[in-house]
Formats: C-alpha cells, sequence, structure tokens
C-alpha cells in the first residue's frame, strides 16, 4: 500500500503528465530503461527514503525529472525516485529502438548474466523472472545478450526464453497463474517489493500477473478497483481460483472501508498470498491452514482475467501505453 499523499501525487503527475503527453524535441532523453535486475524506486531522491515500488530490467519509463536521482513513470502509472544507476536515460528514438529489438525473457526465478558462455566465468549481474534484455545471438546453451546501458554478457537458456517463443506459449489461465503463484512459495516478504528476490502482497500478486505479460495497477487498493467486484457468499460458493481476495478495515458508522491486503483465491476457501513470507491460508476454521486474522478482516473479492486487455487498467506489453510507446507519440 502506498500512502495516501503518494496516491494524491500519482494522480495529480498522471493529470498533467499522462500517456500522450511528452513534450520533448528530437534528441531529447526524456525517456529510459531500466537497467538493473530489480530497481529500487523511493517516495524521495534518497538511499534513506522509503521504497514505494521496485522496477524490473527492460522496463520502460518516462523520465520526469533528472539529476542523481531520477524521477520516473512505470507502465503501471507509479511515480517515485530510482537512482541513476537504476535506470539508462533515452531519447524516444533510442527507447523506440530498443522497444523493436529482439529480446529474451527471463523465465526462472532467478539467475545470472555470465561474461563468457560459461557458468565458471565472471558475472554481469543478476536477473530475475520478467527481466528483458536484448538478443543478440546464441552460442551453445546460451543467448548472447546485451543491457539498456550496452553491458553485454551471456544468458543460460534454460532460464530464459526468446520473447516471441515465450508469448506464443503464454497461458493466462487462472490454473496456469497459480502454478506460477506456487513457485514463489517461501519467497521472503519485503515491503514495497515486486520481484522474485521478495515481494509484498500486492506485489506477489502484480509479479505473478506479470510473469504471464499481466500488468495490473500496483497497490492492493488499487487493484481492488478493477475487474469485477463479488462480494463473497458465506459459502464461498461464488468464488473461482485466480479471483483477487482483499482484506482490510470494514466500513463501521462514519469510518470508511480500507483496503490494506491482497491474496489470490485458491480454491476450497483457500487463498495464496505475501505476509511474512508467501504461503497458502484458509479461510475455513476447520482446515489446519486456517488464517482467523485474515478471516477476521475479510471484504470482497474481485474477478480480473476476464478482463485481460478488455479495461485500461488491466493490460499485456502489447497493449500497454509503455511498451508500444503510444505515450511518446506527441514527441514523435
Amino acid at each position: 500500500m502506498i500512502k495516501s499523499f503518494t496516491r494524491i501525487l500519482i494522480l495529480v503527475t498522471i493529470l498533467f503528465f499522462g500517456p500522450g503527453s511528452v513534450q520533448a524535441g528530437e534528441g531529447e532523453k526524456t525517456c529510459g530503461i531500466i537497467s538493473l535486475s530489480v530497481a529500487t524506486l523511493c517516495e524521495k531522491p534518497d538511499f534513506a527514503s522509503e521504497m514505494m515500488t521496485q522496477a524490473l530490467l527492460g522496463m520502460p519509463v518516462r523520465v520526469l525529472e533528472q539529476g542523481d536521482w531520477h524521477r520516473i513513470q512505470t507502465p503501471d502509472n507509479y511515480v517515485a525516485w530510482v537512482h541513476r544507476v537504476g535506470v539508462h536515460l533515452t531519447t524516444p528514438e533510442e527507447l523506440k529502438a530498443w522497444s523493436e529489438a529482439d529480446k529474451v525473457v527471463v523465465t526462472s526465478l532467478y539467475g545470472f548474466v555470465y561474461s563468457q558462455a560459461d557458468r565458471n566465468s565472471q558475472t554481469v549481474s543478476d536477473v530475475v523472472a520478467g527481466n528483458r534484455l536484448k538478443r543478440e545471438g546464441e552460442e551453445g546453451d546460451f543467448y548472447k545478450v546485451s543491457y539498456p546501458d550496452g553491458r553485454v554478457g551471456y544468458l543460460e537458456k534454460s532460464v530464459s526464453m526468446p520473447e516471441d517463443v515465450w508469448r506464443a506459449g503464454l497461458r493466462q489461465d487462472a490454473e496456469s497463474i497459480l502454478r506460477t503463484a506456487y513457485t514463489l512459495m517461501g519467497v521472503p516478504y519485503i515491503w514495497a517489493g515486486t520481484s522474485t528476490k521478495g515481494m509484498d502482497c500486492s506485489g506477489f500478486v502484480r509479479t505473478v500477473l506479470f510473469m504471464h505479460d499481466i500488468i495490473i495497477p500496483r497497490d492492493a487498493s488499487q487493484q481492488a478497483l478493477v475487474g469485477e467486484r463479488i462480494e463473497i457468499e458465506p459459502d464461498f460458493g461464488n468464488l473461482r481460483p485466480g479471483d483477487l481476495v482483499f482484506f482490510g478495515r470494514k466500513a463501521t458508522g462514519k469510518v470508511s472501508q480500507k483496503v490494506v491486503h491482497v491474496g489470490i483465491y485458491v480454491g476450497a476457501r483457500r487463498f495464496i498470498h505475501s505476509q511474512g513470507d508467501v504461503h497458502v491460508s484458509s479461510l475455513d476454521p476447520d482446515d489446519p491452514l486456517f488464517d482467523a486474522f485474515n478471516r477476521g478482516r475479510l471484504l470482497f473479492a474481485t474477478r480480473v482475467l476476464p478482463y485481460i486487455n478488455k479495461v485500461e487498467e488491466v493490460n499485456t506489453t502489447l497493449t500497454n501505453p509503455y511498451y508500444q510507446l503510444s505515450f511518446l507519440q506527441d514527441a514523435e
């Protein structure tokens, strides 16, 4: 979750700098590409500032302010500060070239890029699921890849796929998404985390869906507004696997409802979520996995999967304004 004043900042920034509003002359570096496996985005331009979210290697971003720290906007319209090491600044033309290049997608939870096509060679960096690198060629069991900032290395084929091959085999059904969610069991909770290194509750949902090329809002309170809202029946009979279940403060008198937690429903009154670590909990008092705390603050559910690319807030890299560069249309 983000604090109210930060949420207001995001809304104001979207209002004044929304997609299609970049005003840049040719050659101006008003864009960027994340150049670390996982870049930390902070509330303020300071390493001691609170981490607000994360961004992944190869992700295109809008650059709002520049300096030792850059203020950027991510494909889910989140606004925060990233240290200059975390993002490679580009012109719109350079970003377009990166976007159109053949890429490799990291499909394993974790891996490394090496300086040579040899696991015993020097590492260039680590990588996590969802990272994208430019594909430069092949050598044995490795892809030769390059980073947004020009570094070159070798990525094992066993932990990655060419983007076109990955996309051709992509499945976005509940069964496939839940299978991915279970691969994250035991990964630690990290406040504001959105990568397979660690994640918070909404970051877990976002990470799982992004591994299936689905982009949704970052925050639990924002995710709760997307898709079809479902008021949960006493027997949970109207829920389906893959639905998102939300928890928080119930509305009472003059106190409004507040969403503070989210998980993915797996069926049989169980859900998988990140709280301490990624694990499965139950809403059934007779289940050994019963979670009394979250059962007491259960609010409602939403159904998101049927709305992929049918509502603005649920899209993919094939339709998102940042990945498709439509936010640059006024600059070109």
